[in-house]
């Protein structure tokens, strides 16, 4: 399994480098059953975190045909706000880092993998907030951060108030630390349970909440 780890300008490092550790280390620990590797829409290049003075290098370009896996995470930045700001205070916030994406060649590639019957695209946190604006994922199942949901809700996405969201093809991630858990379901599901077990056990964390996924008995009593 090939997974590819997607930098933007202002993304969120924890959101990549905490699925990236689980990923690398089940490589590890299953004989090479995975390889990570970071790229990004415009290939190899230093990509500037939303952190200040943090960055990582994205080493290849964001290719849906070499890829397994690709992960996007969400951004880091000023919170929106109701008061008067400046231009300039408006483009350093969350909502504005995550829309600029959709100006470069990242919604087409991430089209190109949701097109492709074996490529799963993966979301943590915001991620899947730019999957929804660039009307990618209208009427499917999906989660994100919780102050993120309504853009989804808007995009016709149905939002599920749940840590792992399985759609298939499809897989998102909650808030910001849910890509530990998003990317063990991930070496569960495709590489499998022993494996997945053996990096809990290594970063000695267990998962939490639940993978939802649209099957089974629907609930009876309205929430």
């Amino acid at each position: 399994m090939h997974v590819q780890f997607v930098l933007f300008d202002g993304f969120d490092p924890l959101d990549v480098i905490a699925p990236y550790e689980v990923a690398h280390a089940a490589g590890t620990l299953g004989g090479g059953a995975v390889t990570v590797e970071l790229v990004s829409a415009e290939g190899p290049r230093e990509v500037p975190a939303g952190l200040p003075n943090v960055s990582l290098r994205a080493v290849a370009v964001l290719d849906p045909a070499r890829a397994d896996v690709i992960v996007l995470p969400g951004a880091v930045g000023d919170l929106p706000t109701e008061r008067e700001i400046t231009e300039e205070e408006r483009a350093r916030t969350i909502p504005a880092i995550l829309a600029r994406t959709l100006e470069t060649e990242l919604p087409r590639l991430v089209k190109e993998a949701l097109d492709r019957e074996d490529t799963v695209v993966a979301t943590v946190c915001g991620g899947s907030m730019i999957l929804a604006t660039a009307g990618l994922i209208g009427g499917r199942h999906a989660t994100g951060h919780p102050m993120g949901r309504v853009v989804l809700e808007t995009a016709g996405v149905h939002a599920v108030d749940a840590r792992v969201v399985d759609d298939g093809d499809l897989v998102t991630g909650a808030g910001v630390t849910s890509g530990l858990d998003l990317a063990l379901y991930l070496v569960e599901r495709e590489v499998g349970s022993r494996v997945a077990h053996a990096v809990e056990e290594l970063f000695a964390h267990e998962r939490r909440g639940t993978v939802w996924t649209a099957t089974g008995a629907e609930p009876t009593v309205a929430r």
